[in-house]
């Protein structure tokens, strides 16, 4: 008798988890952090906990580095995923203020916060409560930065670009007179006025 339910026990609990595994299913992806799930037959959008992927192009505005590559990366790791479990954070809110669900996203067993931001592909940001998993995300984002990784790539190259262009504007103002040197240097601002340019005027403020 005891072995039947014992068979019984196990049985309920495989068919169980089964059922678990197939109630969330992969819809798409809308960017590196932000996905569109099916719970229960229902869809149902999601944001990464704890974690910032770069954007996207949207409309007008372009796509920042390696905010495609975030994306696909999810993409990927969802659409893969033989089983796909969402985490609510005690310490935080269920929904922002877009009304998506703030979770954990664990596939095949791996948190993919924490696999986006070690392959340097976003990066820890929005924590506005002591969240379970921030220590592990904060160990991976240490070793994306020291290894250079991606989104941590260009951050010493952003620094040389600013410097050579100072030395560039300064090498200008020694050489030419004052009227040259408003001509070529209006030129300039034309032509590298951007986010880079943006960094050299804060520097002088």
């Amino acid at each position: 008798m005891k072995k039947i339910y014992i068979i019984l026990i196990l049985f309920l609990i495989v068919n169980v988890s089964s059922v678990k595994a197939e109630e969330i299913k992969f819809n798409k992806c809308i960017d590196g952090d932000t996905i569109s799930l099916k719970v229960n037959g229902k869809v149902r959008k999601m944001r990464f906990l704890a974690v910032d992927a770069p954007e996207i192009k949207h409309g007008d505005e372009r796509a920042e580095p390696y905010g495609d590559e975030a994306k696909i990366y999810t993409c990927m790791k969802l659409k893969t995923a033989k089983e796909i479990i969402l985490e609510y954070d005690n310490n935080s809110d269920k929904k922002d203020k877009y009304g998506r669900d703030l979770v954990w996203v664990f596939t095949d067993g791996q948190l993919l916060q924490e696999k986006l931001v070690k392959k340097g592909l976003a990066k820890v940001d929005y924590l506005y409560g002591d969240y379970k998993y921030t220590d592990k995300l904060l160990i991976a984002e240490n070793y994306a930065k020291r290894k250079k990784i991606n989104i941590w790539s260009n951050y010493n190259y952003d620094q040389f670009i600013i410097l050579f262009i100072l030395f560039i504007i300064i090498l200008i103002v020694s050489l030419f007179n004052k009227k040259t040197r408003r001509k070529i240097i209006n030129r300039i601002k034309k032509k590298v006025y951007n986010k880079t340019f943006t960094k050299i005027k804060k520097l002088f403020k």
